[in-house]
């Protein structure tokens, strides 16, 4: 895949401009985006970028993180605070996401979508208040192996890391986690599937597949 040298800044308009016109195929009037990353290749950064410039253009858009539905330290670490397999498929609440986020903005939803459920550092639910998202808002959900959960996206981009880059930018207390992204990699092909591809390799110096 021809990838393109392009700014962090300059990425986040030309998608937000894309998704001015993205109409989602099921009839719903709110535009479900992933930004699919490993924490390393912090995809949060690009859906607040995105999200900035959407609100210049005087769209609305609302940020979720996955990390705010992960399930309760109990459920998350009963095979041990290193398991990669737990990590892999057992730590986010899919189901909540389902349930709060994705279910409000279907065709005939209300829009009234809970931003985060779970603190993990307190091990507790955040007791956040619902946020109405308006009819054409954008929803911008980051964080890793969104791609492998057949959620409703309308458009999925993918902020991609060798293998090499994702150990070196992974915190040593972390690369316990690096069997489950090789895992994801093997089964989802990430990088081949998202409609948009961004390579973040050199922090400083991104490309993507335009």
């Amino acid at each position: 895949m021809r990838l393109e040298a392009i700014t962090w800044e300059r990425l986040g308009d030309l998608l937000a401009e894309r998704l001015l016109d993205l109409k989602p195929a099921d009839g719903s009037p709110w535009p479900r985006v992933a930004v699919d990353g490993a924490p390393a290749a912090r995809p949060g950064d690009l859906a607040e970028r995105v999200r900035e410039a959407l609100r210049l253009r005087g769209r609305s858009s609302l940020v979720v993180a996955a990390g705010g539905f992960l399930r309760p330290a109990s459920l998350r670490l009963e095979y041990g605070h290193r398991d990669a397999e737990s990590y892999y498929s057992g730590w986010f609440d899919t189901g909540a996401l389902w349930r709060e986020v994705f279910g409000p903005l279907d065709p005939g939803g209300d829009g009234r979508v809970l931003p985060d459920l779970w603190d993990p550092v307190a091990d507790r639910a955040t007791r956040s208040s619902y946020v109405h998202l308006p009819p054409g808002g954008v929803l911008l959900l980051h964080g890793p192996f969104l791609l492998r959960h057949w959620f409703p996206f309308d458009l999925t981009v993918h902020v991609s890391l060798s293998p090499g880059a994702l150990r070196r930018r992974t915190p040593e207390p972390e690369q316990w986690t690096l069997p489950a992204f090789e895992r994801y990699e093997a089964e989802t092909d990430p990088a081949g599937t998202a409609d948009v591809l961004v390579r973040a390799d050199d922090p400083r110096h991104p490309a993507w597949s335009g």
